[in-house]
């Protein structure tokens, strides 16, 4: 039997996360294609990439296919005082390609929550982040940061928003020579310097790095955020993912967009995260919203080769058949393979490139 956690492809995980979405009361959101170009230019540091496929419509107006389904999401949703609206999508966005850099259509599936949110939310939400990883892999990581935490500490340097963009980003890259050329070049005092570079080293179990934190957030701002993650984190512990969850100060983003608590999901076997998500207050409010905001995406087109390279085969059996076979025959036993949660690939010969667990002939047996 076909082990159940490991999903052969995008579509079945589309299918299995669909109901899990369904089932803690997220509603299905549908969109176009294509937003008015303005949209993602006056927000292009929020995306992945700012690359945009454009065109012009019928009267004149530049259109772009979508490379994001967030900004589109809050563009069309609105704020209700002590509501939030549960959504769930399954998209394609159009984005360059890290590997080919040319623009390539990426399948997507996530959920947002957006409105009056609150502690259980977003716990909700990381939670479901979790077991939207487990779906397809029980062999997973969520690596987990607070923008606040970080962001309080920074905003005692009085340094400019350049300063700022570029540390995050030495942080995120663990650049650890480069950023303390920064600090140093900016004139940072060595105690503030020391707790800013700490902050690259901050990765491990959440009891570990909350422990270190509490000897470095000191301000206001950076305990009250602190307290925040302890929070989330004594509820995690309690569930069955708690032995999943890293703490990660390299998994942060733009202050400009995020707050609050951002994360990454990694699956064994793949080189890059394949779950990204956040609080986006931030954004809400340059998009002149009230409301809070939280969600995440899975990138599916990460797993399009997973299954294939975790389980070494392509298909559990090659079945082979010849003109004599009997074609009711081939569907019978076609038929009883995937019953029996097999896949199968029945051909007349065997392919060149094809994996196979197990080979049967119609006209003898499993070899």
């Amino acid at each position: 039997m076909r082990e159940n956690h490991i999903l052969k492809n995008e579509e079945k995980a589309v299918f299995a996360l669909r109901g899990l979405y369904k089932d803690f009361g997220y509603l299905p959101f549908k969109m176009s294609k294509f937003e008015e170009y303005d949209l993602y230019v006056r927000n292009k540091d929020f995306l992945v990439s700012d690359s945009v496929i454009t065109f012009n419509d019928t009267n004149g107006a530049l259109l772009a296919l979508k490379p994001d389904v967030t900004l589109s999401i809050i563009k069309n949703t609105v704020d209700k005082a002590g509501c939030k609206e549960k959504v769930y999508y399954n998209e394609n966005v159009y984005r360059v390609s890290g590997s080919t850099r040319r623009f390539k259509e990426i399948m997507q599936t996530g959920l947002e929550c957006i409105g009056d949110i609150d502690t259980y939310d977003i716990f909700e939400v990381l939670y479901l982040a979790a077991k939207s990883l487990d779906t397809i892999s029980a062999d997973f990581a969520l690596d987990i940061s607070h923008m606040g935490v970080f962001k309080a500490l920074l905003d005692t340097t009085g340094k400019d928003e350049f300063f700022k963009k570029e540390f995050i980003r030495l942080v995120s890259e663990k650049n650890r020579h480069e950023a303390t050329a920064l600090l140093e070049k900016y004139s940072i005092d060595s105690d503030t310097a020391q707790k800013l570079l700490s902050f690259i080293d901050l990765y491990g179990t959440p009891d570990k790095v909350i422990g270190e934190l509490d000897g470095i957030c000191t301000t206001p701002e950076a305990i009250t955020a602190l307290e925040s993650l302890k929070t989330l984190w004594s509820l995690f512990g309690d569930t069955e993912y708690a032995d999943r969850i890293r703490i990660d100060f390299s998994v942060i983003n733009d202050m400009n967009y995020y707050n609050g608590i951002v994360f990454k999901g990694f699956l064994n076997g793949i080189p890059e995260g394949v779950l990204a998500g956040g609080q986006y207050d931030a954004l809400m409010e340059r998009m002149g919203r009230k409301s809070g905001a939280i969600g995440f995406a899975l990138y599916l087109d990460l797993l399009e080769d997973f299954n294939r390279e975790s389980k070494g085969y392509d298909v559990d059996v090659l079945l082979l058949y010849s003109d004599k076979t009997d074609v009711k025959k081939v569907f019978d036993r076609v038929r009883a393979l995937t019953s029996a949660s097999l896949t199968v690939t029945a051909q007349k010969s065997i392919p060149e490139k094809i994996r196979y667990k197990m080979m049967e002939n119609l006209d003898g047996d499993i070899k």
